[in-house]
């Protein structure tokens, strides 16, 4: 208890120190900043502005209310991440989530980790941390991976090391990027998966994604199904696969009949040439008897 009295007396020491002006500070080198830096200090949440790089777009509301109660009832668990960007005035690097769920409750402050860094370094903060921590949807990975890759002039080799990826794996990522955007929105809003879009970008041409697309949509295809749909629309003359076919009217008939005297789903298969098989299915050895007796009984 006393260990986290004094930790708390800090972080209010320290939030003082960042308010008076006369220990203003800019860089790590100036006065005062080794005790800031890495520290958790109670900032005010009006003093927070939202990170303009941050990876997610949107935010669960069922999810952020959750959060919200667990806040109001543990506190902030793990501060906040953010970077000084002037007087009394710091910008969000990473907990978005824990930032927008404290002032849901209204809470005045937040615990936080001071940083000072550039914009180019805050980028590479903010998307490095959100792709490892948060449950970003496929889509926004890999305009995360896109961005980094772009705006802090790295490889994809580079990037793997960075994000602790294999290559291949952030490569299927920036593939996404390939899809239409409808289709692309279709991931982000959960109606498809990572699967479904792997498969979707082996069709080159925009119109045929979105043609196989609503058929995925509108029959409620599995990753398999679609795999297979986009083999046979870039391979249709390959051998399709053989239809079932449909039972003719007297074995339809049959079906229904047999399934009333046995009392179990009976199963009437029929070819082309016209031979077939009738399948009784039994639960147990009483369940066989019992049917056995009823087909002897029809003698």
């Amino acid at each position: 208890m006393a260990k986290a009295t004094k930790k708390q007396a800090l972080g209010r020491g320290l939030s003082a120190l960042l308010k008076d002006p006369s220990n203003d500070i800019k860089s790590v080198s100036d006065k005062n900043a080794d005790q800031v830096v890495g520290s958790i200090v109670e900032l005010d949440l009006g003093s927070i502005e939202v990170n303009p790089f941050q990876p997610r777009t949107s935010f669960n509301e069922d999810s952020l209310r959750e959060l919200a109660s667990s806040i109001k009832e543990l506190g902030v668990i793990q501060p906040i991440t953010v970077r000084k960007l002037d007087f009394n005035k710091y910008q969000l690097v990473s907990g978005e989530r824990r930032f927008r769920a404290s002032k849901l409750i209204g809470l005045k402050t937040i615990p936080a980790y001071i940083r000072i860094a550039n914009d180019q370094e805050s980028l590479e903060m903010a998307l490095v941390e959100n792709i490892q921590r948060q449950d970003l949807d496929p889509i926004e990975i890999a305009i995360s991976y896109q961005r980094l890759i772009e705006e802090i002039n790295v490889t994809q080799e580079e990037l793997s090391d960075r994000v602790g990826k294999n290559r291949s794996t952030i490569a299927n990522y920036l593939r996404l990027l390939k899809l239409d955007p409808i289709i692309q929105t279709g991931m982000r809003d959960g109606f498809i998966s990572m699967g479904h879009g792997r498969a979707l970008i082996n069709v080159d041409d925009l119109s045929d994604q979105l043609d196989i697309y609503e058929k995925v949509l509108s029959q409620n295809l599995s990753v398999r199904e679609t795999e297979a749909l986009v083999r046979n629309f870039k391979n249709p003359s390959e051998k399709a696969a053989p239809q079932k076919v449909s039972a003719p009217a007297f074995a339809k008939k049959a079906k229904k009949e047999l399934t009333d005297i046995f009392e179990t789903s009976v199963d009437v298969k029929v070819s082309k040439s016209g031979k077939g098989q009738l399948v009784v299915p039994f639960k147990n050895q009483d369940d066989f008897e019992r049917i056995l007796k009823l087909i002897k009984s029809e003698k």
